[in-house]
């Protein structure tokens, strides 16, 4: 039979029984995708992917195909609508409709966005200081971005960043109407209201000279999706390409330093950067290197008063902060500022005109500290939650004298204050607002311990209403990522509360391969020692049923992206151990992936996966595939999620993967695919459309764990 015969077959099925009324779990087909010999010799292995053929998007039969597992899909879930639609006006009554974040001041100007009820995208407004360069809210408002007008006609549509000119008359913004995540530059005149003709596609940052008439862009490849091309662009003339990053390796950015004396032009891979720099006054002269490109070393860097501070790895794995004139930056002329130390990772630095604010990671958890210039003074900016999120919320004028920043816990809303950064005063200026009532005190949140099975302590915390027994029925939900330094954060969700409320209980584990414990833990946890990312993640699962928090008839485990790679290879190593998934935007199909150079983003993945061109890294990548290693045995029930237009993992990966899983899975346990026909990698780009994606995947779950309202 052809491919084309079971697509019609499989689609008229379904158009069958929705035209007799009586498209129900019971009498549903699940889709056979058609298998089409195809064959490779990989170092000496034959192999062979009777699914590849669904990589072709183009092609009206794999279309069919993913209609066809979208109509099972619907099927199989038509029990839970009631329960979708009961938690989706649960957690759109929780929103806050009509919003407004704090504003932000940038010279003179309080940059902030809001939302209006019904509509799904935010509004980007400013408002001129008022004579004390206070925030006046009676002063006129500019809106400068309506995206609900933007978006209209589109099924998708998302902002990607917004750039002022220095003089605040030019706005360059980006925009994506597909979910490819390629991004339109845009130029509007803020005096105007005009949009200038000048527009690029492609582009991925952007930073505006201090003659208010340059732009630097990078442009990304339209193939390869890397970003490796810098442009100079004078308003109403042809880019001038600057520079090209010859290295597949590597992708650049381009920024300004917060006193914007300098446009920032970054080369970065996994392992290695480089930094140049060219003074924003004078546009036209070439960039120059700050340290050169050095194996292994990654330095960013900061300007103030005619010195640069230098974040760097430079014999400190963990990095250190220094300063080291402009003229001469190199080793020799550094002065230490902020030291190693094997137990604190330093995130980043923020230079300000009195004061620096340096962000660091210890255990798990991120801590704020500021150092004062003139007292030569530091101060420590300290939570009480046993876990927390505490980071820079934006502070963009040199000048500031406090510093914003965002506080949230599990139990505790996303929170904007500010810090006094000579006194150390906190001023709370917004609390995310639960509508309908929230006590924090119904729920407690907990730090917790699993030994891994190599020795290594791995943190987890876990939140859950107060009252859940902890005997081992309560059902559990683990989520995870582990993968490109990428930390797990304890973060607040009011969709949450939805399960907190049926008796859920919620857990994160930092497993490897983030940088939750530092650098070390991202190190162990990439290339040849990948491995401990799934081990750490199945051992943090055994630990929680060990210790009564769960069993694996109650447990549900969560990854998306790379994340979703977690979940593919766990349920291969351990099946027995959960009772169902929810795999989002999976990166399963690894092998046929990094064996494909032209693919977006391979090449330059190399140094966080391996090169599988090389043997060895061939040989323990191949052995952890989710894709290459599924087996004829019992596996969980599985949701996997994706999206047709997603440009970080193709929409044929989990196609493919689901086909041959339910070919070769020998249980009656549910396999469904559910595909965003409009949306890419993020999912929906509506607010309320993405509540509505996220009902349905909270509503699955629940329903696996036989919670039915």
């Amino acid at each position: 039979m052809s491919i084309k015969q079971v697509s019609m077959l499989v689609s008229g099925l379904f158009m069958s029984l929705a035209s007799t009324g009586i498209a129900l779990a019971a009498d549903a087909v699940p889709p056979v995708a058609a298998k089409v010999k195809w064959q490779e010799t990989r170092h000496g292995e034959v192999v062979t992917d009777d699914y590849r053929w669904l990589q072709k998007k183009e092609n009206p039969d794999v279309i069919a195909h993913l209609n066809a597992e979208n109509s099972y899909t619907e099927a199989m879930t038509a029990g839970i609508k009631p329960l979708s639609e009961k938690l989706y006006a649960e957690i759109k009554g929780r929103m806050k409709e009509v919003d407004l974040s704090v504003p932000v001041r940038r010279a003179n100007f309080y940059y902030y966005s809001r939302t209006e009820a019904g509509k799904q995208y935010p509004l980007f407004c400013r408002r001129h200081a008022d004579d004390k360069l206070a925030y006046d809210e009676k002063l006129p408002e500019e809106i400068l971005l309506n995206q609900n007008e933007m978006a209209q006609g589109q099924k998708f549509f998302s902002v990607g960043s917004t750039i002022i000119s220095p003089d605040e008359q030019l706005l360059a913004y980006t925009t994506d109407t597909v979910g490819y995540r390629q991004y339109e530059l845009h130029i509007k005149n803020l005096k105007t209201g005009q949009l200038l003709p000048d527009t690029v596609p492609r582009v991925t940052s952007a930073a505006w000279a201090a003659d208010n008439k340059t732009l630097f862009f990078v442009q990304e490849d339209a193939t390869t999706k890397r970003s490796d091309r810098l442009f100079r662009m004078e308003i109403g003339k042809a880019p001038v390409e600057v520079m090209n990053e010859a290295v597949e390796q590597f992708d650049i950015s381009v920024s300004s330093t917060r006193d914007r004396q300098f446009i920032v032009l970054s080369s970065h891979a996994t392992d290695t950067s480089e930094v140049m720099l060219l003074s924003a006054a004078t546009p036209t002269a070439q960039f120059k290197s700050v340290l050169g490109r050095e194996k292994g070393h990654r330095y960013s860097v900061e300007h103030r008063n005619g010195e640069l501070y230098i974040t760097t790895n430079k014999d400190a794995k963990n990095f250190r902060v220094v300063r080291a004139p402009v003229a001469t930056p190199d080793q020799q002329h550094w002065q230490e500022i902020v030291k190693h130390d094997p137990e604190v990772l330093v995130s980043g630095a923020e230079l300000f005109k009195d004061f620096m604010a340096v962000t660091e990671k210890s255990q798990a958890l991120n801590r704020i500290r500021i150092y004062d210039f003139a007292s030569k003074q530091w101060k420590t900016v300290k939570f009480d939650d046993p876990v927390y999120l505490a980071m820079g919320a934006g502070t963009p004028e040199f000048s500031a004298t406090r510093y914003r920043m965002s506080y949230q816990s599990p139990v505790t809303p996303p929170t904007v204050l500010d810090v006094d950064m000579a006194t150390g005063q906190r001023f709370v200026l917004k609390q995310q607002e639960v509508v309908g009532g929230y006590d924090a005190n119904r729920y407690e949140s907990r730090r917790l311990w699993a030994t891994a099975r190599d020795g290594v302590k791995v943190p987890l915390w876990v939140v859950y209403k107060k009252g859940v027994k902890l005997d081992g029925s309560a059902p559990l939900l683990l989520y995870s990522y582990g993968s490109y330094g990428i930390s797990t954060e304890a973060t607040f969700a009011s969709n949450r509360i939805s399960l907190l409320e049926r008796g859920v209980i919620y857990a994160q584990a930092h497993i490897r391969g983030g940088r939750d414990m530092g650098e070390r833990w991202h190190e162990d946890g990439m290339l040849m020692h990948k491995k401990n990312t799934f081990y750490d993640f199945i051992d943090s699962a055994e630990y929680l049923v060990k210790q009564k928090w769960t069993s694996p008839d109650r447990l549900i485990i969560q990854g998306g992206s790379a994340g979703g790679l977690l979940m593919g290879a766990v349920v291969n190593m351990r099946p027995d151990l959960f009772h169902a998934v929810h795999a989002a935007v999976p990166f399963v199909d690894v092998m046929n992936t990094m064996m494909d150079a032209s693919l977006p983003l391979t090449t330059g993945e190399y140094l966080e996966w391996g090169n599988p061109n090389e043997k060895p890294a061939y040989d323990y990548m191949r052995s952890y595939s989710p894709y290459d290693n599924i087996a004829h045995k019992a596996y969980p029930s599985m949701l996997v999620t994706t999206g047709l237009n997603d440009s970080q993992v193709m929409y044929w990966e989990p196609t493919k993967y689901v086909a041959k899983l339910r070919d070769y899975k020998t249980d009656k346990n549910p396999l469904l695919l559910k595909i965003n026909m409009a949306a890419g990698h993020g999912g929906a780009s509506g607010r309320y459309d993405a509540i509505r994606e996220g009902a349905f995947n909270m509503a699955w779950m629940l329903d696996q764990w036989g919670i039915k309202e």
